[in-house]
């Protein structure tokens, strides 16, 4: 098999999508993780625009300094490919590359309007499947991802479900 973007491989994926699970997700705790990622952008001085979504509904969004209008339409574009498909766009990306598809072509879905780079994070929670998307842009697309996760990671714990 050919090398993947950030190495990452689609079980690896899929199984941190299958950790990453929330309790539950009120529009309260959306914005809570919003802030968890807005904190860790301000800290780190990273040129991040931040949203959060239940579902397609926007709670959350935050322009960091450094941050332009083009990271909102790359959020709007990795957005549509998690309503799509419910994965993460790195998940999505990794899988193409696996199976060495055009992801465009076999889903029938544009380009202009979608995108399979990394930093949409489908937000699942216990018994209810996915409710909502952590969106990230401004930073390579693997940096994208991880910060997604370790923002999730950062919410979970402080509600004593990740140690």
């Amino acid at each position: 098999m050919g090398e993947t973007t950030g190495g990452f491989t689609s079980e690896g994926l899929a199984l941190e999508a299958r950790t990453l699970v929330l309790p539950s997700l009120t529009q309260a705790e959306a914005i809570e993780i919003g802030e968890i990622a807005k904190s860790l952008g301000i800290d780190r001085a990273l040129p991040l625009a931040v949203e959060v979504r239940l579902k397609d509904w926007i709670v959350f969004h935050a322009s960091l300094p450094g941050s332009t209008p083009d990271n909102d339409a790359w959020i709007a574009r990795k957005a549509r490919v998690t309503l799509a498909t419910g994965n993460s766009t790195m998940f999505e990306r990794v899988l193409a590359e696996e199976q060495g598809i055009n992801w465009y072509e076999v889903k029938g879905l544009p380009e202009e309007t979608h995108a399979i780079h990394g930093g949409s994070l489908p937000l699942n929670v216990k018994g209810l499947g996915f409710t909502g998307i952590l969106l990230i842009s401004g930073l390579p697309q693997v940096q994208d991802h991880l910060l997604g996760v370790e923002v999730i990671a950062e919410f979970l714990a402080r509600k004593g479900e990740l140690s």
